[in-house]
């Protein structure tokens, strides 16, 4: 795969190898027939953690594998290229352990760092809800503490988790005061707590191993140790797990335009139509050249935002620039995948089919492309004056 050839040292060629050696023996063969039943592989990510994926840009002395943060990327486009649906589920899974990470304290990272991060215990990232997607400081779940202050009970309903119904616990923001964006805070809710239920799992357009639902808190009893950072810390962090979430994202979205690619090269170059192979064609060669540029961008995009992150430099635009080159590219790579297999590639016969399923939810997710316009016009205005007349960003 043509990531290996960024990797920065020997140390990342020795992780790209093994993970590909594990999506050649314990994904590869499973990725058919759990798409097709809607099977969330649970046991995949134990694999995964065991063997240190999904703990590699956390620091080793919290139980991560002290990676950079490029070459974590790279494991996920790797991953990517074989299962999207784990690929995302592994990015999901790093968003959950960002605030305990970050923000938690020696005790709770002790207690509960080691499993998170090794596999045994898999999380869901509880952000979103039906009127409050984009818009996070619109959030309605709340919490409210108990009189002695021991405890908080959650009241509301999240949408669109991933996991759901299969995680061991929930990183979940809610609101604990009615003071905007400033009133958020966030808590590590376990699976088992009574009240805590997840909904029917939403009928997808792709993805189907990504089991997706609403998560329904019904009076969940909630310890205070239980809560993650200070109280209304919680805007803080989940703005900045998007970033790094961003760029999870980015480097699956580009994973599966190297797969598509991939696809598409290999029928092109087999394909043979008035006794010559589809791929002698000027035409479609300037059409494969094209979407290997734009593969080749969109990798080049999330690596230079991971370099600016591992750099301790700011790195907010570059991650929305690199979410939004990838997904789009994602999605052109998949389409022409399947124009370049003709009626083939419209059979599910064939992966791309998949592949162009799967693409369509990347520019959604993690802010929709259009937000991730908006976050980088932000940034390129700050500290401007705009022109008399000019509307503002929320209009």
């Amino acid at each position: 795969m043509p990531a290996s050839r960024l990797l920065p040292d020997a140390a990342g060629d020795d992780l790209i190898e093994l993970t590909r050696d594990l999506c050649r023996k314990e994904l590869a063969p499973r990725v058919e027939a759990a798409e097709t039943s809607g099977e969330l592989p649970r046991d995949v990510f134990r694999t995964l953690g065991r063997s240190g994926l999904l703990g590699l840009p956390y620091p080793e002395e919290l139980g991560g594998g002290g990676q950079p943060y490029e070459t974590y990327l790279q494991v996920v486009e790797e991953i990517a290229a074989t299962w999207m649906s784990v690929a995302v589920g592994v990015s999901v899974h790093a968003l959950t352990c960002f605030p305990l990470v970050t923000a938690g304290t020696d005790e709770q990272q002790a207690t509960w760092l080691p499993d998170m991060l090794g596999g045994d215990l898999l999380g869901a990232y509880c952000l979103s809800e039906r009127d409050a997607g984009s818009d996070i400081a619109s959030m309605r779940t709340r919490a409210k503490p108990v009189a002695d202050g021991s405890a908080y009970i959650i009241r509301g309903t999240k949408a669109w988790i991933s996991h759901a119904g299969h995680a061991d616990y929930y990183t979940s923001f809610v609101r604990t005061a009615d003071t905007g964006s400033r009133g958020l805070s966030c808590f590590l809710v376990p699976a088992d707590a009574p009240g805590l239920s997840a909904g029917t799992p939403e009928r997808k357009m792709g993805l189907a191993s990504d089991t997706v639902s609403e998560i329904h808190y019904e009076d969940v009893h909630v310890d205070t140790g239980r809560r993650i950072g200070a109280d209304g810390e919680g805007m803080h962090l989940a703005l900045a797990a998007l970033d790094s979430g961003r760029l999870g994202i980015a480097a699956a979205a580009t994973g599966l335009a190297q797969a598509a690619l991939d696809a598409a090269v290999s029928y092109a170059a087999t394909r043979t139509q008035f006794g010559r192979t589809i791929a002698s064609n000027q035409g479609l060669q300037f059409l494969l050249a094209d979407l290997q540029a734009q593969t080749y961008a969109a990798r080049s995009a999330y690596l230079l935002a991971a370099r600016l992150k591992d750099a301790g430099r700011p790195f907010s635009m570059e991650a929305s620039s690199a979410k939004l080159i990838a997904t789009d590219a994602a999605m052109r790579v998949t389409t022409d995948a399947i124009q370049v297999l003709g009626g083939a590639g419209y059979t599910s016969d064939f992966p791309v089919e998949r592949m162009f399923r799967d693409a369509k939810v990347t520019q959604i997710f993690e802010g929709t492309n259009q937000i991730q316009r908006i976050v980088i016009a932000r940034h390129l205005l700050a500290g401007t004056t705009p022109p008399k007349g000019t509307p503002s960003a929320d209009h």
